[in-house]
């Protein structure tokens, strides 16, 4: 029997108009005993149920997992599971057909209503991470679930360590359903790539830039370009399938620069021009003298939360200004992002506006840039839409 929660007089609202969390100051009381990651009941101060989810100690005090008086079990997981592996089959996997492509974000959390689960797909391995506790507690129905619905999928592999809340049920990176020899590589839009679950963050590999990568291609063609933060040099493949004349990968990790140069490696074998450079972004945008057709700007969260946003719209705008000057005056162009979810598109976009003046540069742009169809947003939750970029000519 699952444990009761009771909210205050008039805080169900939020609750009818379909907003997967519940905030602790909503909460009038709860049952004795609820234990973090239980399944709990939700009921209105007069009784009338209204959701079941995990409850959390925190500021979110229960993530909503159904508005339906159900059970939260396997079957429950299956059902979830099928209705998002539904949605891609129609509106994301034919994409891939021509390509052979077999990576993408099967479960996007609130935008899959599994509040606090994330499912990668890399060919025929799920890679799970759970940012709750309840999710964290729910791993064995989850895996069980994701090789009952996918057919594809033989391997499951939870990477929840590090996104996890601090607690005291733990949720150790490895295994869950078979054993994948490591690295494996993977296909994107014709693009090879080398995966490692059990190393890196996430799988090294970022799905949700996977159409803008596509369109960075386009715009390749002939060009010198430099792409920052490259990380697993996912951005750098693609300009060079494009047909860029150079390529530089810039990070500040040796791994991840190492990585960069073997997923090259494996798309072009030694032929193509490209450079890994291990160095800080900001001391490289200092010190090069050289000057580029295309930059990229794809930098990890500045702002985790709403009390950093002053200070990283501040660094999102000297950092584009730096890397507009490093555009050709002849006219360049600048693809560049935030993942940071407190950031607005009209904040990020006002500091690339500021970039532009601090840099002295005219600016038009071309794309406004975001998260692709396998990573939904519940229209209930504007929270999940959090990648925003633009492509901008520069002149």
């Amino acid at each position: 029997m699952n444990k009761k929660i009771f909210l205050k007089h008039g805080r169900e609202e939020s609750i009818k108009r379909f907003h997967p969390w519940i905030f602790s100051g909503a909460v009038h009381s709860k049952d004795s005993g609820v234990d973090e990651g239980d399944i709990v009941g939700v009921y209105s101060s007069a009784g009338e149920f209204l959701c079941r989810g995990h409850y959390e100690p925190g500021s979110i005090a229960v993530r909503i997992l159904t508005f339906v008086d159900e059970e939260i079990d396997e079957r429950f997981f299956e059902n979830r599971i099928s209705e998002a592996y539904r949605m891609r089959q129609k509106y994301v996997l034919p994409a891939f057909a021509a390509s052979a492509g077999d990576v993408y974000r099967l479960v996007h959390g609130e935008g899959d209503l599994l509040s606090g689960l994330v499912v990668d797909i890399y060919g025929d391995m799920a890679v799970v991470q759970a940012h709750s506790v309840g999710m964290g507690r729910s791993l064995g129905l989850i895996a069980t679930a994701l090789t009952n619905v996918c057919d594809t999928v033989k391997y499951v592999y939870n990477k929840s360590r590090m996104t996890m809340p601090a607690s005291k049920y733990t949720a150790d990176d490895g295994w869950l359903s078979g054993k994948k020899k490591s690295p494996a590589n993977v296909c994107e839009y014709g693009n090879r790539f080398e995966i490692n679950p059990e190393e890196g963050q996430k799988t090294g590999f970022y799905i949700d830039q996977r159409e803008n990568r596509l369109l960075l291609q386009r715009y390749s063609q002939g060009a010198s370009v430099l792409n920052l933060f490259a990380y697993t040099g996912a951005f750098s493949v693609y300009a060079l399938r494009g047909g860029a004349t150079k390529v530089d990968s810039v990070d500040s990790s040796a791994k991840a620069i190492a990585l960069a140069n073997r997923n090259v490696e494996l798309n072009f074998g030694n032929a193509a021009n490209h450079t890994g450079t291990v160095s800080d972004v900001s001391g490289y945008l200092k010190e090069t003298e050289d000057i580029y057709d295309l930059i990229i700007v794809d930098p990890p969260a500045f702002a985790k939360h709403r009390g950093a946003i002053k200070n990283a719209l501040q660094a999102y705008m000297r950092l584009n200004a730096k890397a507009m000057e490093k555009l050709a005056p002849s006219g360049g162009t600048l693809f560049t992002f935030s993942c940071s979810q407190a950031i607005s598109k009209q904040q990020f976009l006002q500091a690339i506006f500021s970039a532009a003046a601090l840099a002295g540069r005219q600016a038009a742009i071309l794309h406004y840039l975001n998260q692709p169809a396998d990573h939904p947003v519940n229209i209930y939750h504007p929270e999940g839409d959090y990648l925003k970029g633009l492509a901008i000519y520069v002149k």
